[in-house]
């Protein structure tokens, strides 16, 4: 690589002419465009096989550092820093090999929830916040940024853990109250820096992020607090994804030598996770069948079959987190299934946002297929998965995975070419996993302390506005209270050289006066 080599650039997938071409470090920053669209890459890097062969033996750190570096070169992050980003992020999983890959029943199962908070959000958010540190240490945002997320369970905690004691960032979650599980809603409000602030909003996860896209949409508001995202719709989350399934390719293929492609199948809810399996095949990466499994709330399922992105009313699972009705990133593909096409795409969400369908049939729905596979899973079905493979092979599966797990043996491919993709660690989801199994294996004591700590929350309407004014009082009071701090410390620091001064004279006094 040399110094000359460009980073790729991003632009809105609806074709806004001041959203175009854009830095990575600015569609980092600013998160969601400001015509509402989402940045997506204005070309794609390509692997080569013989590319792809050298990274093999690479651990997971340096893995991720080649696939990213494909996008971010030296005129965004030098390259050391760049290694030094990813290595500090890696540094935060209890296992070596960040993600490692089990076999169980025939099929591959790739555990991503080894981070801090048992979920595999760990991995692009532990990237996110530390890319964000970088970028403000740098001259970005004046040094400030208030990231404002909403949760449907993990990326919450996720996004804590990732931006907890950041300097120059606030950190603001909302999450619908009632409709997380009690251990993510204690991950998310036990943690004591004074940048977090956890908000349960009286509504659903769409109601949340509705009101994260209206704060985005008011340019006077997302200027004056430096507004910034940190859910999936932030491109350096997906990014951070891609390396996975680079990982779990070599760790099937190294074990399965008759193995030229790798199937992956993906719980999905906001399309995310499973799109950087799909950028991942695009870059060059053998990947077969890429899988939706959704639970009740099936959109993508019916998309994908059907053709119908027909929104319906959310239904409460024992999966919460894909409890979705509307899939942030998935309008992301749906720009690729366009031909890359802006005005089409901005005219499909503007006819979506008005009627809550989108439909679409013939050449287009047959290219959608052969992109994605789906299935869909209830709570019936999730919950005989979770029993039988704690019976038969002592494994958990929290609900989420074993939508996953179901899907494949749905469509017949649970065999050595296939990845399951293991979202959380079962603990996060105890009483959804007692109704199969009972009792449930010991959590984790990372887990179960959790229920002696203080938690520290507040509760707002369902109200944008309402919301953007405790935003606001919340930095005002944090910037306040570090104001007054570094007062201190600075006049603690005059103290104690005014001291050492007078020390010094003194000493020199009693010197003088000896002779």
């Amino acid at each position: 690589m040399t110094g000359a080599e460009k980073s790729i650039t991003y632009s809105s997938t609806r074709g806004c002419p001041t959203q175009k071409s854009i830095s990575f470090r600015t569609a980092v920053m600013r998160g969601l465009a400001h015509d509402r669209g989402l940045f997506v890459p204005d070309s794609f890097p390509t692997v080569s096989p013989e590319e792809l062969e050298s990274w093999r033996n690479l651990s997971y750190a340096d893995l991720a550092t080649e696939v990213i570096g494909k996008f971010v070169k030296d005129d965004e992050v030098p390259r050391d820093v760049l290694a030094g980003i990813v290595k500090k992020s890696c540094g935060a999983f209890r296992s070596e090999d960040v993600t490692p890959l089990i076999k169980v029943e025939g099929h591959y199962i790739l555990e991503l929830f080894h981070g801090p908070t048992f979920a595999f959000k760990d991995v692009a958010l532990q990237m996110l916040g530390n890319f964000f540190e970088y970028f403000l240490s740098t001259g970005s945002n004046d040094g400030r940024l208030a990231v404002l997320g909403a949760t449907s369970g993990d990326t919450g905690s996720a996004a804590i853990y990732g931006l907890r004691g950041k300097k120059g960032v606030d950190c603001i979650i909302l999450y619908p109250n009632g409709r997380v599980s009690e251990i993510q809603e204690r991950q998310m409000t036990t943690v004591p820096d004074d940048n977090i602030h956890c908000v349960s909003v009286e509504g659903t996860f769409d109601d949340c992020q509705d009101i994260v896209k209206a704060s985005f949409a008011n340019q006077e508001f997302r200027d004056r607090v430096k507004l910034g995202a940190v859910n999936s719709i932030n491109w350096c989350r997906v990014l951070a994804q891609t390396t996975y399934y680079f990982w779990s390719y070599f760790r099937v293929t190294d074990a399965e030598k008759d193995v030229k492609e790798v199937n992956f199948s993906v719980p999905t809810g906001n399309f995310g996770d499973i799109l950087a399996g799909y950028y991942s095949k695009r870059m060059g990466l053998p990947v077969g069948d890429l899988i939706v499994a959704t639970n009740e709330n099936d959109i993508l399922h019916r998309f994908f079959t059907q053709g119908e992105y027909h929104r319906e009313d959310i239904q409460a699972t024992i999966s919460p987190s894909m409890d979705i009705c509307v899939s942030s990133n998935f309008e992301r593909y749906l720009f690729h299934l366009a031909g890359d096409d802006s005005t089409t795409l901005a005219n499909w969400m503007s006819a979506f946002e008005s009627t809550g369908k989108l439909t679409i049939s013939g050449k287009m729905l047959d290219k959608a297929r052969a992109d994605f596979k789906s299935a869909r899973a209830d709570t019936d079905a999730t919950l005989k998965i979770i029993k039988r493979y704690n019976s038969d092979h002592e494994y958990m599966l929290c609900p989420h995975s074993a939508v996953g797990v179901d899907a494949v043996h749905q469509l017949n491919t649970a065999d050595s070419a296939t990845v399951c993709l293991a979202t959380a660690h079962f603990a996060k989801f105890g009483d959804a996993c007692s109704m199969a199994v009972d009792p449930l294996p010991t959590l984790p004591k990372q887990l179960s302390k959790l229920w002696k700590m203080q938690i520290r929350s507040s509760n707002c309407p369902n109200d944008a506005t309402v919301v953007q004014a405790f935003m606001e009082k919340r930095i005002e009071e944090r910037i306040a209270k570090h104001a007054a701090r570094d007062e201190r410390k600075k006049m603690l620091k005059n103290v104690v050289l005014v001291s050492a001064a007078v020390g010094a004279l003194a000493m020199a006094v009693s010197a003088l006066r000896r002779r």
